[in-house]
């Protein structure tokens, strides 16, 4: 489980020959998401916070969770993401 970042709690990941369309995982506690990189499109569940922040962090670093999977991809290191500040 590759981390790419960490913040209030909220533990962003992606994993090595994982499926397309390029995604990230999150968790929160028991709260699992996998959030669609292009769509933005959300599945699974968060506590409203948790989630408005995910999506926010989301926003912020789209370009860097696309070069990540494209790492992710060729089997190469991940390249950590800054916290949502």
């Amino acid at each position: 489980m590759p981390e790419l970042c960490r913040f209030l709690g909220i533990v962003i990941y992606m994993l090595y020959d994982d499926h397309s369309p390029p995604h990230f995982h999150a968790e929160y506690g028991e709260y699992k998401i996998t959030v669609e990189i292009n769509s933005g499109i959300i599945d699974g569940r968060f506590p409203r916070r948790a989630l408005n922040a995910t999506i926010e962090w989301y926003l912020q670093n789209k370009d860097k969770l696309i070069e990540d999977w494209e790492l992710a991809e060729g089997h190469k290191p991940l390249k950590k993401i800054a916290p949502l500040e």
